[in-house]
C-alpha cells in the first residue's frame, strides 16, 4: 500500500440487511472561513463498533456534535436509528447514550446526586427504577465507593467514569463516546474496553472517537479516518488492515540463499533484518515454505504480515497532507 492509497468509502449495509444505525450524507460544517467538516458520507452498520480516528482538528468532535443535534450542519443530512435529525431528536435521543467533550456536572454535588439528576431527566427510566439504575451504572464504571464524594474532588479519570455512567443509565441502541479513556489509568482503560465489548455483545451500536490507536484496534469492528474535515477512509477494520499487498515474513539466517531461490521462482521478496519478506501476489504461503525448505533454507518462523492500525493511520494522514 502506498500512502493515501485507500479510497474513501462508506460502510454501506448490504441490500436487505438492517438499516444503518448512523447515516450521514454530504455533512458539512463551516465556521467563518474554516471548513471543519467537508462533505462527509458515512454509514455505520447497526451493531458495529466504529472507531473514528483523526489528528487534532480533523473534525471528529464537530461531526459527533452534529450527529447528536448539538450543532446544526451547514449542509447535509443526518439520520440516527433510521430517523432524520434533528427533526426527530425527541424520539431518538433517549435511545442514545453519549459522552462528548468531557462530562459536565454540578461541582458541589456528589457523584450520586449528579446521577440522580440525570436519571430524573431520563424519559425511558421510571421513577421507581432510578435507585437500582444508578447503582448498576456506578458499579459498572467502578465508582460505587466514590459515589458520595463531591464531583469537584474527582480526578479527571473519575469524572470520565461518571460521565460514562450517566450515558449508561438505561439500555441504549446507540452509544457515542468522544475520547472516553481521556484521563483514565490503565485499569480504567481496560474497564472502558470491557464496557464497549459488553455493549457490542448486547447488539448496541458504538461510535468511539479516540487517539489511542491500540484501543481502537482492540475494540472496534469498523474504522473511519478523518483528516482536515474530510473522510479519507472507512470500512471494516480487518479489510482496511489487509488492503495492502499480502506478504509473508520468514525468519531465517539464510537470507541470501532464500532470496536466490525466490528470485529463481519469480517470487518478489526483500531482505529484512531477521530474514526475508515475501510478496504473496499469485502464490500461497505453503508454496513459499516448501520452496525455501527444498532449497536448503533454514526456516525458523513464518508469519503473515498484516498492517497495524498505527501504520495504516500514518500512511493515510501523511498521504492526505501532501
Amino acid at each position: 500500500m502506498t500512502a493515501g492509497s485507500v479510497t474513501p468509502t462508506t460502510t454501506t449495509a448490504p441490500a436487505g440487511s438492517q438499516a444503518p444505525a448512523i447515516r450521514v450524507r454530504g455533512l458539512r460544517k463551516v465556521f467563518g472561513a474554516t471548513v471543519a467538516v467537508a462533505g462527509v458520507d458515512l454509514d455505520v452498520p447497526a451493531g458495529a463498533v466504529l472507531g473514528v480516528l483523526g489528528p487534532n482538528g480533523s473534525g471528529k468532535t464537530t461531526m459527533i456534535r452534529m450527529l447528536l443535534a448539538l450543532s446544526r450542519p451547514t449542509a447535509g443530512t443526518v439520520e440516527l436509528l433510521g430517523a432524520p435529525m434533528p427533526a426527530n431528536a425527541g424520539a431518538v435521543l433517549p435511545q442514545v447514550g453519549a459522552l462528548v467533550e468531557g462530562p459536565g456536572f454540578h461541582p458541589f454535588l456528589s457523584g450520586l446526586e449528579n446521577l440522580r439528576r440525570c436519571a430524573a431527566a431520563e424519559p425511558l427510566l421510571a421513577t421507581p427504577e432510578i435507585p437500582d439504575a444508578i447503582q448498576r451504572a456506578l458499579s459498572r464504571v467502578g465508582l460505587t465507593s466514590a459515589a458520595g464524594r463531591r464531583y469537584r474532588a474527582y480526578s479527571l479519570g473519575m469524572k470520565q467514569r461518571l460521565g460514562l455512567a450517566a450515558a449508561l443509565l438505561v439500555p441504549r441502541r446507540l452509544v457515542i463516546l468522544d475520547e472516553p479513556t481521556n484521563g483514565l489509568d490503565p485499569a480504567g482503560t481496560r474497564d472502558v474496553r470491557t464496557i464497549i465489548a459488553e455493549l457490542h455483545g448486547s447488539g448496541a451500536t458504538v461510535l468511539v472517537s479516540s487517539h489511542l490507536l491500540t484501543e481502537v484496534e482492540a475494540t472496534c469492528t469498523h474504522v473511519a479516518v478523518l483528516d482536515h474535515g474530510s473522510l479519507i477512509a472507512a470500512g471494516p477494520l480487518a479489510a482496511l488492515l489487509d488492503s495492502e499487498t499480502p506478504a509473508l515474513d520468514v525468519r531465517t539466517p539464510d537470507s541470501a540463499v532464500a532470496m536466490q531461490a525466490l528470485r529463481a521462482a519469480g517470487i518478489g521478496a526483500a531482505v529484512r533484518p531477521t530474514g526475508v519478506r515475501v510478496e504473496l501476489a499469485g502464490t500461497e504461503p505453503p508454496t513459499v515454505v516448501a520452496l525455501l525448505v527444498g532449497a536448503g533454507v533454514a526456516v525458523h518462523e513464518v508469519q503473515r504480515r498484516r498492517t497495524g492500525l498505527d501504520e495504516l493511520f500514518a500512511q493515510l494522514t501523511e498521504g492526505n497532507s501532501q
